[in-house]
């Protein structure tokens, strides 16, 4: 089931995607399940928006994928590698990017994002997927000259903006189906890799997770990006897709 929020006239919802179709919901379906209000509204009349806001904070995880850490000059880490960004650096599809004048390098890395469904706590690998809700895609913007000069990362990729995540939630999303990320700027494909390469895979990542934070409904993990990140400007598009998710597509531009 994909589950999306949209905008429609004056209101924000939640919908079930059923083709060129949304199936109303009667709220959100993380805290007031899939009742729905008998209404379709078209996919062409709406504005999509990030697909969760999350509650608490944004989980995620560096350097998950081994090429793309030998690219950056880095071994993959023994034990995942977290790091937090702030909610206020959510957008949705078709929102805009904001490179900051503080910086002179913005690099995308396409990620698969999981949505936590239930508090989480101290929960073991064999049963992290129980308390997923669904799982979509993510764009996690780093100002990597920044990233360099700071020595920690919560101002690199921190920013207003450096968060997009969409379109929407697949909830039956098929972890073992061969899924891939590709990330394209303007057409060319810069990122293409199955996510079957993580170091660490997804149910490891909610244990690890949890047993430092504890995570709420709606929070989110970004699980890492594979190799081939790399610059955007302004007036470039950066589009990420994963098999099965769709397309996270957001144009750039500058402060």
């Amino acid at each position: 089931m994909r589950i999306a929020r949209f905008s429609h006239g004056e209101a924000i919802r939640f919908g079930i995607v059923d083709e060129a179709e949304l199936v109303v919901l009667a709220g959100d379906p993380m805290f007031a399940g899939f009742e729905t209000t008998g209404e379709r509204v078209p996919l062409s009349e709406v504005t999509l928006l990030a697909p969760v806001i999350p509650r608490s904070k944004i989980v995620a995880v560096g350097r998950n994928y081994r090429e793309h850490a030998a690219e950056l000059g880095n071994d993959a880490p023994s034990e995942p590698l977290l790091f937090l960004k702030p909610n206020t650096s959510v957008i949705g599809p078709g929102d805009s990017i904001v490179r900051p004048p503080q910086s002179d390098r913005t690099d995308f890395e396409g990620e698969l994002a999981i949505v936590i469904g239930r508090i989480t706590k101290n929960v073991p690998a064999e049963r992290a997927l129980d308390h997923v809700f669904g799982y979509t895609i993510a764009n996690d913007v780093t100002a990597r000259d920044l990233q360099r000069s700071d020595g920690q990362w919560s101002r690199a990729k921190g920013f207003d903006t450096f968060c997009p995540l969409g379109p929407a939630i697949e909830t039956e999303f098929d972890l073992d189906g061969g899924a891939r990320i590709t990330t394209r700027v303007n057409g060319d494909v810069r990122q293409d890799g199955p996510i079957s390469d993580m170091v660490h895979p997804v149910p490891e990542l909610i244990a690890h997770a949890s047993a430092a934070f504890t995570l709420l409904p709606g929070d989110v993990i970004l699980t890492g990006t594979p190799a081939g990140v790399g610059p955007f400007g302004a007036g470039d598009t950066v589009e990420v897709e994963i098999t099965g998710l769709g397309i996270l597509r957001n144009p750039a531009r500058n402060a």
